[in-house]
């Protein structure tokens, strides 16, 4: 239900940004120019590929397997935390680019507040990003609680399955945004 919920949240915004760039083409022309693709390409690579990391960390989950059982670089013996250790890390360079992103938009002047594209593109692309470090102290939460469970069982295993519901939905949003922003110029 939560997630349908942020499905209309984010058709909302969708709808916003469409509803925009019809009113106002030449300025969305000028204003893509400055996206650097290349750059979010990369960017949303890694995002996509967090989200295989994601499951592979709910496949040790239902395996109950918290930890790894072999060498750190044995990842066919990895458990659910180094898995979700993993997609942390790919999620937090997603943000960290997503950062990197703006600086370089701010440089060329365009923000938050100079124009509907500006508008339109900081709000979808930033909450969308805020969803995305929501995932990731959920991350967080999960790993901690491998750890101070006495035993991992069932519940334990539930809750990382649910985060990756989470996950999932934020990457395929994420999806959806770097194609009508990015390459539906």
């Amino acid at each position: 239900m939560w997630l349908s919920s942020e499905l209309m949240f984010f058709a909302g915004l969708f709808a916003m940004y469409f509803t925009l760039r019809s009113t106002s083409g030449q300025m969305w022309a000028e204003e893509t120019a400055k996206l650097n693709f290349p750059f979010a390409l990369v960017n949303t690579i890694v995002l996509v590929a967090s989200s295989f990391t994601c499951q592979m960390g709910v496949f040790a989950a239902e395996r109950l397997q918290p930890r790894r059982t072999g060498g750190p670089l044995a990842f066919t013996r990895w458990g659910m935390n180094q898995w979700f250790a993993l997609t942390f890390l790919m999620g937090s360079f997603f943000v960290a680019g997503q950062a990197t992103e703006y600086a370089m938009l701010v440089s060329e002047h365009v923000s938050l507040s100079s124009n509907a594209y500006g508008s339109a593109f900081y709000m979808t692309t930033g909450f969308h990003g805020l969803h995305v470090i929501g995932g990731l102290i959920a991350f967080l939460f999960i790993i901690g609680r491998s750890f101070a469970a006495k035993k991992f069982g069932h519940f334990e295993a539930t809750s990382a399955i649910v985060t990756s519901y989470y996950w999932h939905f934020v990457d395929v949003v994420w999806i959806g945004l770097f194609l009508v922003i990015y390459v539906l110029r």
